[in-house]
């Protein structure tokens, strides 16, 4: 990477950190362009060279934090050598609530803000080179498996991904309608009853 691309790459981190920052302290509504690059250290026209505007920019601080997660799950499921195809989701699923169970700011910002349409888009039409890999794991282990052919493997994944962000919110941050170890049983029979409803036998 060259000097200008080093600089360039800084500048766009300090940019995620402080709208990350901001988001968590006081909400995306209330947070500014310009506090984001004043925070940054940087031109506020800077911030209009990465990013069209504060939503942008929070969908692709999204996409980054879950893709990161994302790698991490992957990683450890790589190293636990589950074999069975639900159980491996189950597995990266776990993880990734366990993760943000551990940083409760953090998954009020993605579950508050986490849909869908933002994942599918954040994560499938980047061009930044850890989501690129975060893309290429997607397709050719959950959309196009291998090993387990899949009917409308899309729907699977939004059904399971609005399913553990939305019980996740609830029972991490409130125990409502229990603690989340007490719910985790439940949460993962769902999982399986949305894999098993798509398998194609």
């Amino acid at each position: 990477m060259g000097k200008v691309d080093e600089n360039k790459q800084q500048k766009s981190d300090a940019l995620y950190r402080s709208a990350y920052d901001l988001f968590i302290e006081q909400g995306i509504e209330k947070t500014s362009i310009s506090d984001i690059a004043k925070y940054a250290g940087v031109a506020k026209g800077t911030f209009y060279l990465y990013f069209t505007d504060k939503y942008e920019l929070r969908d692709r601080l999204i996409a980054k934090i879950t893709g990161n997660l994302f790698l991490a799950a992957w990683q450890a499921l790589e190293s636990s050598h589950t074999p069975q195809f639900e159980d491996r989701i189950i597995f990266i699923v776990d993880y990734i609530l366990e993760r943000m169970k551990e940083n409760k700011p953090m998954l009020r910002f993605i579950s508050k803000n986490l849909s869908w349409g933002i994942f599918k888009q954040a994560i499938l039409q980047s061009n930044d080179e850890e989501e690129i890999n975060v893309k290429e794991l997607y397709r050719n282990h959950l959309l196009e498996n291998p090993v387990v052919k899949l009917r409308d493997p899309e729907t699977m994944m939004f059904l399971i991904i609005e399913l553990a962000s939305s019980t996740s919110y609830s029972t991490i941050l409130e125990n409502d309608p229990m603690p989340f170890e007490d719910l985790k049983p439940y949460l993962n029979a769902s999982i399986r009853a949305i894999i098993k409803n798509h398998v194609i036998s």
